[in-house]
């Protein structure tokens, strides 16, 4: 394992790093608090317990360690997670048999855009063991590929919508006037000879010249209005949907005993408000981004860590990858496997729009 050349310099010297490196990488396996014995006798410190013990208090001073009333070892905290993720842990790649894997089940779906990030959220899940995530690659903007209108009654129709970047929308359509399937087919034909291809601007800039002077041209107006209005809605939403796999790997840890806690984690994930904060701040990155408890904008998240990054085209269609488990997390294996998931989805984005 190399150390990245990148690597920020930290605040401690080389003891306290490899110290507070043994504590972290101890309490993510054990999960109970790190005492100065396990240390000199697991890790070859080469140093006496006092003097280990000596150095746990600085950097709990410092505030990378924190003391259990309870019990007499030490815990990281987030700022010591954090240090350790930006100035201590070396970066590893995914292993070979891992990357081969994740590539050959990601070939057998290359071809079906609307399955990638459902692949991706379980793929993270099954080899990082936590909780995967993943969006659908939105754009900021959409583009309408195809309108459809489908008789539903007299005076009922479906309007279907597909957009260019694949997902299908669909509404109910209150015709003013009745309409066979025949009129409704010609009316079809002429949104798209009008909208096909377009923004939801562009759609709206056209919808202002159409003529309302026969029942057939008011009938072309009313869908066409009713298409921008979805798109429209469309564009206001930064996420669409957020799928999560691995929820049973989060509740097997010991700080997830609590069902209620595990509920409104994922609760807060259902906001999509702040699903598109996150997304949006993460897009604009090169690199895999790290959440470390409370640096989460929202409370309930503020006893896990999120490991995301972004894939696909900024200014055509940008989702999210990564995954969420408790801030005791092996960060290296979990940064590695994001960026190589979210590498494999850009990828499939760029064959996508080729």
């Amino acid at each position: 394992m190399a150390r990245r050349k990148d690597r920020e310099p930290g605040p401690l010297d080389a003891r306290a790093q490899a110290i507070l490196r043994a504590i972290i990488e101890e309490y993510v396996v054990t999960a109970t608090p790190v005492g100065s014995h396990a240390l000199v006798q697991r890790y070859g410190l080469r140093v006496s317990p006092a003097t280990v013990r000596n150095i746990m208090a600085e950097l709990e001073r410092a505030g990378y360690l924190s003391h259990p009333h309870t019990s007499a070892g030490r815990t990281p905290t987030d700022a010591g997670y954090r240090l350790y993720v930006t100035s201590i842990a070396d970066a590893v790649n995914l292993a070979p048999v891992e990357q081969l894997m994740i590539r050959h089940q990601f070939g057998q779906v290359e071809y079906t855009s609307e399955q990638w990030f459902r692949l991706a959220a379980a793929t993270l899940a099954s080899v990082t063991r936590e909780a995967g995530l993943a969006t659908p690659a939105k754009p900021s903007t959409a583009r309408l590929r195809r309108v459809d209108l489908v008789q539903g009654g007299d005076r009922i129709a479906a309007l279907v919508l597909v957009l260019a970047e694949g997902p299908v929308k669909q509404c109910l359509l209150q015709l003013g006037d009745a309409a066979d399937q025949e009129t409704l087919d010609r009316v079809g034909r002429r949104l798209n000879e009008l909208l096909a291809g377009r923004t939801t601007a562009q759609i709206e800039a056209a919808i202002a010249d159409l003529p309302l002077e026969t029942p057939e041209q008011r009938l072309v107006h009313l869908a066409a209005s009713r298409a921008l209005r979805v798109m429209q809605e469309f564009d206001a939403t930064s996420v669409e949907d957020l799928v999560s796999e691995g929820l049973l790997n989060v509740l097997e840890a010991p700080e997830f005993a609590e069902s209620e806690k595990v509920r409104r984690i994922f609760g807060a994930l259902q906001d999509r408000a702040y699903l598109g904060r996150l997304v949006r701040q993460v897009a604009g990155r090169n690199d895999v981004q790290v959440f470390i408890g409370s640096e989460n904008e929202v409370e309930e998240m503020r006893d896990v860590s999120l490991v995301v990054a972004a894939y696909g085209r900024p200014g055509r269609a940008v989702g999210l990858v990564g995954v969420l488990g408790p801030t005791r997390m092996p960060y290296p294996h979990a940064i590695s496997t994001v960026r190589y998931v979210s590498g494999l989805m850009n990828e499939l984005v760029d064959h996508f729009y080729a």
